[in-house]
């Protein structure tokens, strides 16, 4: 199944940082750090972001950024060796 991280599907809807937080009403400083780490997102939150990403929860990828990085590396390496 396609996952993304929380910033992809921020990008993907075409929205900045600053924005995001404006409308869900926390500071950018706030929303920064669960794109980094989602693993402790509260879930109000996360609903406000799905909804307003348009993206079903389980397209979500809940956890470190860079750790979705590493495994999205991994499958490439695989795929071309």
């Amino acid at each position: 199944m396609l996952q993304f991280t929380l910033k992809a599907a921020r990008v993907n809807a075409g929205l900045t940082l600053e924005e995001v937080a404006s409308i869900v009403k926390k500071d950018k400083k706030t929303v920064n750090k669960y794109e980094l780490d989602s693993s402790t997102i509260p879930y109000d939150l996360l609903e406000k972001l799905i909804k307003l990403y348009d993206i079903p929860l389980n397209h979500i990828f809940l956890g470190k950024e860079s750790d979705f990085i590493g495994k999205q590396q991994q499958r490439i390496l695989a795929l071309t060796s």
